[in-house]
């Protein structure tokens, strides 16, 4: 009898185990996207304190706090009517200023990334927006070294092509640098671009699982 039951109960957990495998079959799975990726790069670009992409020149904490004080003499003077005052306080913030942009202008130059992929939409239906991650591997292996996620939102219709690009501060791995061009670093690494997730124009979702 005790045999019997055992085996029963093994029978249970076989058949429970099947049931759970049959749920979770990867046919369930949403289906891969019909999107293809012809190319993809990217490229060091050099920016000043000037001309940061990210939101213009880069104020510090130091800089901003002479500033506000500059802003905050010159207002009190102008209250009280005194132009001599008013004046010399301008040109010391004038002073200033120019103090700081030769600092900065002997801090070493910063680069930013420019990432691209061109897409084509094999489907039916248009994309509206879509996240792909750029990979980059150790060259000659597969060792994963950096991953870069971006979000585009850019309409792609049925058979068309679409380029993707995105600017970043964050290199494509630790190798890189982001304060000096080395022309060899590129030769360091592999990579390529996958979708992560695409939503179309009548409202649907695909979802890398």
């Amino acid at each position: 009898m005790k045999a019997c039951g055992l085996l029963l109960r093994l029978m249970l957990a076989l058949g429970a185990a099947s049931a759970l495998a049959l749920a979770q079959n990867p046919t369930d799975a949403p289906a891969a996207p019909d999107v293809t990726v012809l190319k993809f790069s990217w490229s060091k670009e050099r920016i000043g304190w000037e001309r940061d992409p990210f939101g213009g020149a880069v104020e510090s904490p130091d800089e901003m706090r002479i500033r506000t004080r500059n802003e905050r003499r010159i207002e009190d003077a102008k209250r009280g009517g005194n132009n001599i005052e008013i004046d010399r306080l301008r040109r010391d913030a004038r002073a200033d200023a120019a103090n700081i942009e030769s600092q900065r202008r002997q801090a070493p130059p910063r680069y930013a990334f420019l990432y691209k992929a061109s897409i084509k939409n094999n489907g039916a239906k248009i994309i509206t927006a879509i996240d792909w991650d750029y990979i980059f591997y150790e060259a000659g292996t597969e060792r994963e070294v950096g991953r870069r996620q971006f979000t585009s939102d850019a309409k792609v219709g049925a058979g068309k092509s679409k380029e993707l690009s995105a600017f970043a501060s964050a290199p494509p791995a630790a190798t890189v640098s982001v304060y000096k061009l080395d022309r060899d670093e590129r030769q360091s690494l592999d990579g390529r671009v996958e979708m992560t997730r695409i939503v179309y124009a009548d409202g649907s979702v695909w979802q890398r699982p």
